[in-house]
C-alpha cells in the first residue's frame, strides 16, 4: 500500500456560519509526523479534531464513490482529499482497517485509535444536508491515528501493517455495531476490550453495556 496523498490545512473563516474550519486541506509532498499529527496541519475546534488520540485522519478513496452513490450531484466535488482528511492510500476501507492495527509511516509508527464521528462542517462543506448522516449510517467515515513513534513521511512511502492486535473488531464494524439499537452484549465487551481503541470510546460503549444490562 503505497501513500498517495499528503494534505495539510490551514484556517479558514465561514462567515456564514463565524466558524472557523481545518477542513480545506492542500496536497503536500512530504511532511513531519508529530504526536499532534502533521506538522503545519491545523485543527479549528480541537475538542473534535486534533491532539495525540485525532493525531492524523484517514478518509478511504473507495467511500467517495459511496458519496457520489448517494448524492450524484457531488460527481467531481467529493474527491480525495476534500473531506480533511491527512493521506490517502489506495485500497485502505474502514472494512478492512481494524482497531489497534500499528501502521509503518514513512519513518513514523501510527495506530489506529478510533473512528471519526462526522459533523456538521461535512454537510456545509459540500452544501448537502445530513451528509454527515449517511456517512454515519454507512460506516464509512473514516478513522483517526495517535503517533506511537515520530518522523517523516513523503508520498510513495509505502504504508506498512506492523502489528494487528485484533482480528475482530474493524472500522467499520465498530461503527455498524454502535449503530445498532440493540446490540449484542457479547459483541460489545468484546468491542470493550479491544486493544488501542481510544478511551473514550471504550466509556461510550461500556455506557451501551450497562443501558441494555438494566433493560435486559
Amino acid at each position: 500500500m503505497q501513500i498517495e496523498q499528503l494534505y495539510l490545512g490551514k484556517l479558514t473563516h465561514w462567515e456564514a456560519k463565524n466558524q472557523n474550519t481545518g477542513i480545506f486541506k492542500q496536497p503536500v509532498d512530504a511532511a513531519y509526523v508529530s504526536k499532534e499529527g502533521l506538522v503545519g496541519d491545523v485543527q479549528a475546534d480541537r475538542r473534535f479534531h486534533g491532539g495525540p488520540e485525532k493525531a492524523l485522519h484517514q478518509f478511504a478513496q473507495s467511500s467517495y464513490d459511496k458519496i457520489v452513490e448517494g448524492y450524484p450531484e457531488l460527481s467531481g466535488i467529493a474527491v480525495k482529499g476534500t473531506i480533511g482528511e491527512n493521506f490517502s492510500c489506495a485500497g485502505m476501507t474502514d472494512d478492512n482497517v481494524f482497531i489497534g492495527d500499528i501502521y509503518q509511516f514513512g519513518t513514523a509508527v501510527i495506530q489506529v485509535a478510533q473512528p471519526r464521528n462526522p459533523c456538521w462542517k461535512i454537510n456545509y462543506r459540500y452544501n448537502v444536508e445530513l451528509l454527515s448522516n449517511f456517512i454515519a449510517e454507512h460506516a464509512i467515515s473514516g478513522w483517526y491515528y495517535r503517533v506511537l513513534q515520530e518522523g517523516e513521511v513523503r508520498i510513495g512511502d509505502q504504508m506498512v501493517l506492523l502489528e494487528r492486535p485484533n482480528h475482530l473488531i474493524s472500522n467499520s464494524g465498530l461503527l455498524h455495531l454502535l449503530n445498532q439499537q440493540q446490540p449484542a452484549l457479547l459483541a460489545l465487551e468484546a468491542a470493550r476490550e479491544c486493544a488501542g481503541l481510544n478511551t473514550d470510546w471504550i466509556k461510550r460503549i461500556e455506557s451501551r453495556i450497562k443501558h441494555l444490562a438494566k433493560a435486559g
